[in-house]
């Protein structure tokens, strides 16, 4: 109905594209976005690594693989008409064991399967002629991987939100969410506005913010930090496109990668660590109440009793620059402690079930009038503008 409003809580790159999505998609009705921060994409969008996947990991027949395919060919589209910066640089992911290259052959089979343009198998000499100065015996090339700038696309669809007629709403953290005949009633401390429909792409929040509307408790956010290493000016270099290794396919995380950005700075990166707070970017933040909700929290401990190995590595890196670096080296060898200065740091909205499960696809609930996205991982930068037509579909039954 063009006289609807429709709330969508989230100002990060999912929630934006979603509202833009249904800004254009129904003319006439007024779409809301309500962000507790003071800009938009100052979370996950903002510490996102820039680079496009092409959809190499993805389960075929998975929502992510084929939302991942969809959203590359949007986004490409939409940076070439904006004139926001998409660059091809090109992916490795470079084996540099024998006991990997089953694995190496697996995701080749997985990656063709979901119709990755012009990928090919390229062996150590081949790999030379692409990056000079890495290492490994064998790699998968993916020469239409890319990078970008997510927190741009996301201000330019913020823009196209308000182009549209519609309001987005910074400073507005949502304390309440009720049902209400005639419609859902989105309150903050100060404020308190209706809406006809609501969507939730709250990110880190995603589960605190879908309890206020009375969602299920299952999937809970536990958050990831990702930390990264600079590439120092003079190496910058040594590394002409992304390098990343053979994933392990017991976790969602790609391991540390070399990953050159649109601003001509190199990243090595990120491990994962457990955060001491939903938006712990520090180590040094800590925050009581997210603490207690991890630990009372029965997915926590059976997640930590199958994975304490891998954590205590992940740690050992986080807090030696030497012990960060040594994996990263295998990939360009020779590059260590002296090559690299401390970047920034991310932090992961990691689903998980109450079995210990991490949660590896995305996930949206409907809740009568609302839709609540409760997970959605990497590639949901990627695919971001294939997902907002995927929610909007959802959410106003068109699906």
């Amino acid at each position: 109905m063009a006289d609807e409003t429709i709330g969508v809580v989230g100002a990060g790159i999912v929630g934006l594209a979603t509202a833009r999505e249904i800004a254009l998609r129904r003319p006439g009705t007024r779409v809301v976005v309500f962000e507790k921060e003071q800009e938009v994409s100052l979370h996950q969008t903002g510490h996102n690594s820039g680079v496009v996947h092409a959809g190499l990991y993805y389960t075929p027949g998975s929502l992510k693989a084929a939302l991942c395919v969809r959203g590359v060919s949007l986004l490409r589209e939409y940076c070439q008409d904006r004139a926001l910066p998409y660059r091809e640089i090109g992916k490795l992911v470079v084996a540099v064991r024998e006991d990997e290259l089953g694995r190496m052959d697996s995701l080749y089979e997985r990656a063709r399967n979901n119709h990755v343009p012009d990928l090919r198998r390229i062996s150590r000499d081949e790999i030379k002629e692409l990056e000079p100065h890495a290492g490994g015996i064998a790699a998968l090339h993916s020469p239409r991987t890319a990078i970008t700038d997510y927190p741009a696309i996301a201000r330019e669809f913020a823009r196209d939100v308000t182009d549209c007629g519609g309001e987005v709403r910074l400073g507005f953290r949502v304390t309440g969410i009720t049902e209400a005949p005639g419609g859902i009633d989105v309150t903050s401390a100060a404020d308190k506005v209706r809406v006809d429909r609501l969507i939730l792409c709250a990110g880190l929040q995603s589960d605190t913010v879908a309890g206020l509307a009375q969602d299920r408790q299952e999937p809970r956010i536990v958050p990831f930090r990702g930390e990264y290493m600079l590439l120092r000016p003079d190496r910058t270099n040594l590394v002409r496109g992304l390098i990343y290794p053979v994933p392990d396919p017991r976790y969602p995380f790609l391991g540390v990668h070399f990953t050159p950005r649109v601003d001509g700075t190199v990243e090595v990166g990120p491990n994962a660590v457990l955060a001491l707070a939903r938006e712990g970017y520090r180590r040094t933040r800590i925050s009581p109440r997210d603490l207690l909700g991890l630990a009372a929290y029965p997915g926590t401990w059976r997640m930590a009793a199958r994975h304490w190995r891998t954590g205590i590595k992940e740690y050992r890196g986080s807090f030696s620059a030497a012990a960060f670096m040594k994996d990263a080296g295998h990939y360009v060898p020779g590059v260590g402690v002296r090559d690299v200065v401390r970047g920034g740091a991310g932090v992961r909205a990691q689903a998980l079930d109450r079995d210990g499960t991490l949660v590896d696809d995305f996930r949206i609930h409907r809740v009568g009038r609302i839709t609540a996205v409760r997970n959605a991982p990497s590639p949901a930068a990627t695919a971001s503008m294939a997902i907002a037509e995927h929610i909007a579909d959802a959410a106003l039954g068109e699906a």
